[in-house]
């Protein structure tokens, strides 16, 4: 039996440690068989293994039981202690060092699905870095945070029949809890009028849905702006109060994303990538890419994790 924090009290949880699937690095590449044929795989981790700076396609989210965890994503480090979270989106190069003796929990989904759901573009800006979840970082939701993932390992470790479907609905349920936290935040446009934030939220959110499907189009801020009924100046404040970046920085964001994903599942020429993500040279693109990957296009693809099923 092993100790897993459940809200502010311990449950004792029983670990099937007969399931499928395993998980070991290489220098710089992460092999992970998932479960079976699923895209889910939640690891109980024992290892004192560090394992060097890598990434992969599928969102990772870390939660120690005992003991603490170093997690470095990019250029932030995170110290997490048992009971706190760490979401780190796909693409993301991050390190694990472990301490000499402890215990977590990993998780890690392919959100690729859920990413195409018309919703999603309106939270696609939260992951633009990792999630440290706490009950100081995030007070009204982190029990609910923490329960959802506590559902999630019963029923992957139950092994039931539509277990992945059921997980899959509380990852959703996961990602709305973000949503409606970051919506509801009373600094989210704090000189909007309530009976205008409504309105400006549902603009916002088809807007990041707009610019989800045509960030390889040539988007100049002041056309945006315009579509959305605003002057540039108002409209770029709004936009960085509900993304916290600019609209440039933005779109270059989700172009770098796309460029991610075609690194990982192509074998397009860097410049192809380029191209197709939407950028307007290549040497823009390699100098943005490594501006915000600290890495080469190329040195980020040798990297990346495969992910092989049993």
């Amino acid at each position: 039996m092993t100790k897993l924090f459940n809200g502010n009290h311990l449950d004792l949880y029983s670990i099937n440690s007969d399931f499928t699937g395993s998980r070991y690095f290489t220098i710089d590449q992460e092999e992970v068989e998932f479960h079976n044929t699923t895209t889910i795989r939640i690891w109980f981790n024992e290892q004192s293994a560090d394992f060097p700076s890598h990434w992969h396609t599928a969102m990772e989210i870390l939660m120690p039981v005992e003991n603490y965890y170093d997690v470095i994503v990019n250029d932030s480090s995170y110290h997490l202690l048992p009971g706190e979270i760490l979401v780190i989106p796909p693409g993301e190069l991050h390190e694990l060092i472990a301490p000499n003796e402890g215990k977590r929990f990993v998780f890690l989904f392919d959100i690729t699905l859920i990413t195409k759901l018309k919703s999603f573009s309106g939270i696609q800006s939260l992951l633009a870095q990792p999630l440290y979840v706490t009950p100081e970082t995030y007070p009204k939701i982190y029990n609910d945070i923490y329960q959802l993932l506590t559902q999630m390992c019963n029923e992957y470790f139950s092994q039931k029949e539509y277990s992945e479907l059921i997980i899959y609905s509380l990852l959703i349920n996961f990602f709305v809890k973000f949503a409606y936290n970051r919506i509801n935040a009373e600094a989210l446009f704090p000189k909007v009028q309530l009976d205008k934030q409504k309105e400006y939220i549902q603009k916002f959110n088809a807007l990041m849905t707009y610019i989800d499907t045509h960030y390889t189009e040539n988007l100049d801020l002041e056309t945006v702006a315009k579509s959305v009924g605003f002057s540039k100046y108002h409209f770029s404040r709004l936009f960085k109060q509900y993304t916290n970046f600019t609209f440039g920085d933005y779109l270059c964001y989700r172009r770098i994303k796309a460029a991610e994903e075609l690194l990982a599942n192509t074998d397009l020429s860097i410049t192809e990538v380029a191209i197709q993500a939407g950028f307007p040279s290549i040497s823009t693109f390699n100098r943005l890419f490594k501006q915000h990957k600290s890495c080469t296009p190329s040195e980020y693809r040798s990297k990346e994790h495969t992910f092989h099923n049993p």
